[in-house]
């Protein structure tokens, strides 16, 4: 993630997420898990105040309450440090699902008592973990996957999709510069056809 983070700062990108735990990995084996965290909150020790000094706005994307109390605080205290900042927001999506984001937002608007007519595309948007972010223009997915994996289903409807054989891991510069370029040569169609 680190690494990610040096090299998008060399482009004009306002908003990235990286998606760091799912919703579904909590079936992985408990020292997986466990190890999972501990990598969160050692990244958040080691570089939040690289993150706040290059002006990158850190935000969590996902179910917080249910992480470990360690990681809650770590991941509040870099959100309440980077608050201010505006070169680039970086969304970490931890224990985060595209369903369960779709679910959470219902059930605000239903305790907020929303009357049904009131309840529009627009209106749905500001329910969303995301409520405060453009939506994907470029979705880029390693490891030759060519699923969604329950990522930003509702901000990536009309996403342009990069994949790639590179696994996470091993990607790097010259891989994220192929697919801004490949990007860039798109011609981008909102629900035409043609």
């Amino acid at each position: 993630m680190h690494r990610m983070v040096q090299y998008l700062t060399e482009y004009p990108i306002g908003y990235v997420t990286l998606y760091g735990f799912s919703t579904e990995n909590w079936n992985r084996p408990q020292t997986e898990v466990s190890g999972l965290f501990e990598l969160l909150v050692t990244f958040i020790s080691r570089y939040l105040e690289e993150i706040h000094a290059k002006g990158i706005r850190l935000r969590h994307i996902g179910r917080l309450h249910q992480l470990p109390e360690e990681l809650q605080e770590a991941i509040n205290r870099a959100v309440t440090l980077t608050r201010g900042n505006g070169r680039m927001t970086l969304n970490v999506a931890f224990n985060y699902g595209g369903r369960p984001e779709i679910v959470d937002a219902v059930q605000r608007m239903v305790a907020e008592r929303l009357k049904p007519e009131d309840i529009t595309e627009e209106a749905f948007r500001k329910y969303l973990y995301t409520a405060d972010t453009p939506d994907v223009d470029l979705l880029i997915r390693t490891g030759d996957e060519t699923r969604l994996s329950n990522f930003l289903l509702w901000q990536t409807a009309y996403s342009e999709y990069h994949f790639t054989r590179v696994l996470w891991p091993d990607f790097r510069k010259r891989d994220l510069h192929r697919a801004l370029l490949s990007y860039s040569r798109r011609q981008r169609r909102f629900g035409g056809l043609g």
